[in-house]
């Protein structure tokens, strides 16, 4: 049978995923509050919204703060939905269970079987749940009746994509936390010429970290320039 701990093993939680590196929004904070005071969640909760939100961010960032010592567990189906939906068994055994891109089984019979008999269990044994998706649970193409009905009986929140401007202060944010020193014109030079998705931001600084410390080299436009030419090689 499977058991939990195997997973553990096998997805790792991204680092960089942390409460204190995520930008808070007016329109996040509520979100965030209620997840970083973990002795409160409630025994099910949806968070949902689009590519690049902070979904996923936010999710590792929970199993991260209460550690695989406690019994945490998170599973991107996004990844794992090619897998047999046996892999759900035995998760009533934690204390918190994460799934993460949940609309990638929606349809899937076997799945969707499979997360409504984990939902229940989950509910027997006072596991938390946690889920995201990129819409509302009402809004999730599930066929299975009992389990929709389920998915919309937790507490909600949308987690709203960044601004423009909240992009610039998140990566002013992220570079600081790096002991780097991200210029607000350097900054909208990142906006203006690679993917304006939060992850590919993100992603940008860090190479961007790594070239500057190889260099010896402050970061400057010329340098980025450097660093996204060096990308289409």
């Amino acid at each position: 049978m499977f058991r939990p701990q195997q997973l553990s093993l096998q997805v790792m939680l991204d680092d960089a995923a942390t409460f204190d590196n995520f930008h808070v929004t007016a329109a996040n904070a509520q979100a965030l509050d209620y997840l970083r005071d973990a002795t409160h969640l409630a025994q099910f909760t949806w968070l949902w919204g689009a590519p690049g939100a902070g979904c996923s961010h936010l999710l590792q960032a929970l199993c991260q703060q209460e550690g695989h010592a406690r019994g945490t567990l998170y599973m991107p189906l996004q990844m794992l939905a090619q897998f047999h939906p046996e892999m759900l068994e035995g998760l009533e055994a934690l204390d918190l269970v994460c799934l993460d891109d949940v609309e990638h089984i929606a349809g899937n019979a076997d799945w969707e079987l499979a997360l409504f008999s984990l939902f229940n269990r989950l509910r027997d044994s006072g596991t938390r749940l946690l889920i995201a998706g990129r819409s509302a649970p009402r809004q999730l193409q599930v066929q299975l009746p009992d389990l929709l009905s389920r998915l919309q009986l937790g507490l909600v929140f949308q987690v709203h994509e960044l601004t423009d401007e909240e992009k610039i202060q998140a990566l002013q944010k992220r570079a600081r936390l790096r002991g780097m020193d991200l210029s607000e014109e350097v900054a909208h030079y990142f906006l203006q010429r690679t993917e304006r998705s939060s992850k590919g931001l993100f992603s940008l600084l860090e190479r961007l970290d790594e070239h500057s410390l190889r260099t010896q080299r402050r970061i400057t436009i010329p340098l980025v320039r450097e660093v996204l030419q060096n990308d289409t090689l």
